[in-house]
Parts: structure tokens; sequence; C-alpha cells
């Protein structure tokens, strides 16, 4: 799945699956409570683990309940169209509407706020996120379909949105000029689901802090934000097309109020207090912790914290930045992968 997201673990994978092996038994159970993409709760699933996973994000929940609950195509027999192949085709033929997208999201829309006209998506591509939403919308209203094959469909919008996306990394804003592939015409390409795993997991959504109590498992990963970005603000975009709703375009760049997806663990002041509130709450005796050299707390401070709960070892792992990160340290940087044993 190409995705371009903060913090995504891809790269991180053979090292995390290792690293859990060595503290967990085959086929126990192990949390991924800040999910993002679902790509390490898929890695999980693929390695015979039980997975509870979540995200605050609707767009993250609708990849996990992909990644982790589906392993044949859904049937789609409340659309009346035949299977998946027979939903995707019908989706794609539906014509442009001028909706939320084509208005706030297109430089061929008249955004409410009085904005110059946004580069999100071309007009055509705009006007198509519109219909397929309202298409969805109008099946999920009806009860057409399960809660999985509402999240198949929403999440093969978002992927096929971000193919044609006109922005450089994250959609804290657009592009000015337009590239190649945001000129491409939109369309939903089928999912390949994983067949031969198990799926017995769950999905939930919410901050990690308030669903911890949730939490009762062998092994807890958490894959906290670094940095002060907000995951709601600079995703607000596939969010919206998530969610199917039309909220408020704010500012320039057409920011819906993300203020009730705000993590404390983009703040230097709240951070320590939300990850006690996760040790404190969740019924697991181990912990595996992703953070960065360039995160808001020093190693330093993060061993100091983890000590309260328990003995804590560190793994250094070094990776290349991102190029647009590039230089400052030798175009390298340090990843923690704390282990915490109560």
């Amino acid at each position: 799945m190409s995705y371009r997201y903060i913090g995504n673990k891809t790269r991180l994978l053979p090292i995390l699956l290792d690293s859990f092996k060595t503290v967990v038994k085959d086929g126990a159970t192990v949390a991924d409570i800040m999910c993002g993409t679902a790509a390490v709760s898929e890695a999980l699933r693929t390695a015979g683990y039980r997975v509870i996973a979540s995200d605050m994000m609707t767009f993250a929940a609708h990849h996990a309940r992909v990644r982790l609950l589906l392993s044949e195509k859904p049937e789609f027999t409340g659309t009346g169209l035949g299977r998946y192949a027979g939903v995707l085709a019908h989706l794609n033929q539906l014509k442009p509407q001028n909706g939320v997208f084509h208005k706030e999201y297109s430089p061929d829309g008249v955004p409410e706020n009085g904005s110059d006209p946004r580069k999100y998506f071309s007009g055509e591509n705009a006007g198509r996120i519109d219909a397929i939403t309202a298409q969805l919308n109008q099946w999920q209203q009806a009860g057409a379909l399960s809660e999985t094959e509402n999240s198949l469909l929403r999440h093969d919008l978002v992927l096929a949105s971000n193919r044609v996306a006109n922005i450089a990394g994250t959609y804290g804003h657009h592009r000015s000029k337009w590239g190649t592939s945001a000129l491409a015409s939109l369309e939903l390409r089928p999912t390949t689901l994983l067949n031969g795993h198990r799926t017995d997991h769950i999905v939930h959504q919410g901050p990690a802090e308030t669903v911890a109590p949730l939490i009762e498992a062998d092994l807890c990963y958490i894959d906290p934000p670094y940095m002060k970005r907000q995951y709601a603000a600079n995703y607000h975009i596939i969010e919206t097309i998530a969610r199917g709703d039309s909220p408020e375009a704010v500012g320039v760049s057409g920011l819906r109020p993300w203020r009730d997806q705000y993590s404390d663990f983009c703040s230097k002041v709240k951070i320590r207090d939300a990850f006690r509130m996760i040790f404190n709450l969740a019924q697991c005796d181990q912990f595996m912790i992703s953070y960065s050299e360039d995160g808001l707390l020093t190693e330093e401070q993060l061993m100091e914290l983890f000590s309260e709960v328990g003995t804590v070892s560190l793994q250094k792992i070094p990776f290349t930045r991102f190029r647009s990160n590039a230089g400052g340290q030798g175009g390298t940087v340090i990843e923690y992968l704390f282990h915490i044993k109560r």
C-alpha cells in the first residue's frame, strides 16, 4: 500500500518483528494502539499474532479493518451490483458532482470563506470524490454496507485520492503548480486482501489514552507522534474523505476543524501524562515504544519516564533521513525502540 505518511514504520518492520519475537510467544496478543496506516498491524497479523489495533483518525480505522479483518472479498449483497469488482466499476463510472471537494479543494470551486480556489485536486477528480462519497453515504445510511464493506470502499477512495493529490508530502497545503500524477484521472483499484491468516482481531477508534482501558494484551506497541505537528491537521483532507462529511473549510488551506483530534503526544507539557495514562490503564505487562532522537523528549527524559513503570531496555537503530529532511546530523537519524517490562 503506497502511502505518504509521517512516521510510517514500513522500513522498521523487520527489526520490530524480530524484537517482538524475543518478548512474546507465537500467537500472542499484541496491541498497536497508534496504528496509523496499519502497516505494523498487518505485519503482526501475517506473523500469526492476534492484533488489537486502534487510532484516533477515521481513515486509520478504515485501513486497520481492511488489513486485519478481511481475508476474502465481501459479498456487497446490499448494493445489488454483484461483488467487489461490480461495485468498484459502478463507483468509477459515476459522473462528477459539485460537492464539498469540488467547491473547497479544486481550482474550479469557490471556497465558502472567500479564499482563493485551492489546488488539492483537479476539478474533475474533486467532483469524482464528491460523487463516490455521496454514493457511499447513501448506501451506508440505507444499511446496504456492513462495517467492513464500508471501510474497504472508503479505504480504496482514500488511496485513489492519495494517488492524484496535488501535494508535496502531507495535506497541510497544496502545491502551487500541478504535478503529473495530480492530472491523472482518479480511479478506485481493488485492494489485495490477506488470505490464509487469522481474522480474530479487534479494531478500535479513539485517542490511545481513551482506548487503553479496553486493551488486554501480552505486548502493547506504542508509536506516538514525535514532533509538534498534529496528524489531524496534516491529514485533514483524507480524514474528510474517510468520514464522508462536509466540514467547514477553515483558512487558506481549507483545514477541517480538527481540535477534537488533538494529540497530547505533540505537546511537551502533556506528553508525559499521556504516556502514564496508557501505562496505568492498559492491562499489559510489556510495552514497546518507538521514538526518535528528533522527538520532543530526549533519550534521558524517556528513560526516566519509562523507568517509573518497570525495567527498561533500549535499542538504537540508525536510519537515513528522508531527503526533504536531509542534513543537520549527517543525513541519518537514530530511531529508539524501548522495551518496558513491569
